[in-house]
């Protein structure tokens, strides 16, 4: 009970956090302007950015689906992408825990083994999970690292003012050392469950569950097609920034006669933005996943309007309207893939 009601304090903060968010990035706009942007960009690119979207949660699974065949080798390619596409709604209401729904979601359509019991068992589901977005954490710190290498003069301000200030600003020596003294803790306490697991029921199901996830995090090294995986992570990556690009285009192609003096300008401010350009907002817009607001509402709105801003000068109104576009028809996409998802399953179950 204590739990539940921790886990529910907790949404309403950060619900809390996201309303704030929205309400300080949409203060002061002009709502009239605002519409016109919408009415007058080219919603044909539009079309296209959510169409990549849908690419990349397909693709997500199939890379997924790599990390899976080496504990259950009969998970369905739908299988997958129903689990991902289903995991997103979740996370739209309850961020994180989609991850933990799309892994029962595996389990549940595991093969069996001759004990009646699940291939891929949750404990090693979520182990590819971990490893999985592990290898999502990597490419944002090489797209980052690169930005850094070809782009310093053009970006590098940013990044280390706007991000790498915050964060070392942020990070003591003290935090530093309690971080690595509780994961050596933990690191202990899960060698003593291994070791001393005979003992105890309690203690042999807690080895097992680790085990499972080392299991799980393990299946990157007995992948059939190693290069499979890398390939499907290049391609997803390149889904999203093509879905960057798709609204880069769009607000571009605003056609200034049927928009207010408040846009004409700003219109001018985002026609030089190039397909890099368009690779660094969507660099930006992942970071504000950082902040653990419900489906991203607010965050990264601000996140997207204040790099435009603060790199390129398109005024907030500019930002705005592209952060909207961005994250809006994501947020449909990801509704409309869900959806379609479970009815898929509703039918299968029949």
């Amino acid at each position: 009970m204590e739990k539940r009601v921790s886990n529910a304090l907790n949404y309403l903060l950060w619900l809390a956090v996201a309303v704030v968010l929205l309400y300080f990035c949409f203060k002061g706009v002009d709502w009239k302007a605002f519409w016109e942007g919408l009415k007058s960009c080219r919603w044909e690119f539009i079309a296209i950015s959510m169409g990549f979207g849908a690419m990349s949660f397909w693709i997500r699974g199939l890379r997924w689906r790599e990390l899976l065949i080496p504990i259950d080798s009969s998970t369905k390619r739908l299988t997958v992408f129903n689990a991902v596409n289903i995991s997103y709604i979740v996370n739209m209401v309850m961020p994180r825990v989609g991850e933990f729904v799309r892994c029962g979601f595996i389990t549940r359509h595991s093969a069996r083994d001759s004990q009646d019991k699940p291939l891929a068992s949750y404990d090693k589901v979520l182990g590819t999970v971990v490893m999985e977005r592990a290898w999502d954490v990597m490419m944002v710190i090489l797209l980052v690292l690169g930005f850094l290498t070809v782009g310093m003069g053009r970006y590098g301000e940013f990044f280390v003012s706007g991000i790498l200030d915050p964060i070392s600003a942020k990070i003591s020596s003290g935090g530093v050392l309690l971080t690595v003294l509780i994961i050596l803790v933990l690191a202990i306490l899960v060698f003593l469950a291994v070791k001393y697991r005979h003992r105890s029921g309690y203690l042999s199901r807690v080895a097992s569950f680790f085990e499972g996830i080392k299991e799980g995090l393990g299946t990157c090294l007995r992948m059939r097609s190693g290069w499979k995986f890398v390939v499907l992570t290049l391609m997803i990556w390149m889904c999203y920034w093509m879905m960057s690009a798709g609204i880069v285009w769009a607000v571009q192609g605003i056609d200034v006669g049927k928009v207010s003096p408040v846009l004409q300008g700003a219109v001018a401010n985002v026609s030089g933005l190039d397909m890099l350009d368009a690779l660094f907002l969507m660099m930006a817009g992942s970071l504000s996943s950082l902040i653990p607001v419900p489906g991203g509402f607010g965050a990264f709105h601000w996140v997207v309007a204040t790099s435009l801003l603060t790199m390129f000068g398109v005024p907030w109104e500019m930002g705005i309207l592209f952060a909207t576009l961005s994250h809006e028809s994501q947020i449909i996409t990801q509704a409309v893939c869900g959806g379609l998802s479970y009815l898929s399953e509703v039918f299968r179950r029949r």
